[in-house]
């Protein structure tokens, strides 16, 4: 198996433990130089901070499904196209629970050092989704 095929697996099975709320499995396939950013500028460093904004996330949508669609690899990188499923049923941002369908796509560009994911980028559209808990557009 190629480096490439096997930075690919990581990724499944740290986005498998993601879907399973298991998030001490998810930290456990980060390196302990970890760097998460939620967008552009905002890094949250260690798997400590990651998880707890993950967890705040995932929280709101019980039940959720978050399904990779693609995985591109070369080097160090992997790529995921991801598609978010989920009912809001609870807090999310300030919003209370509204009980709306949110459905949306991301895409994750992770970096692996050591077979284990040092760094996580997201990109995604927070308006679209915020339009979708509280119903607009």
């Amino acid at each position: 198996m190629t480096t490439a095929e096997q930075n690919k697996e990581v990724v499944r099975a740290f986005y498998d433990a993601l879907q399973r709320e298991d998030y001490p499995a998810a930290a456990a396939l980060c390196h302990e130089d970890f760097v998460f950013y939620f967008q552009l500028d905002t890094p949250i460093p260690g798997t400590a901070g990651f998880v707890a904004s993950e967890k705040k996330n995932f929280d709101a949508f019980p039940g959720f499904r978050f399904t990779i669609e693609s995985l591109f690899a070369a080097g160090d990188q992997v790529a995921a196209y991801m598609i978010f499923d989920g009912q809001h049923g609870a807090e999310w941002e300030g919003v209370a629970p509204t009980g709306n369908r949110v459905r949306f796509s991301l895409m994750m560009l992770l970096r692996l050092l050591d077979g284990k994911i040092v760094e996580k980028r997201a990109h995604f559209d927070r308006h679209d989704i915020r339009q979708q808990v509280v119903g607009q557009g």
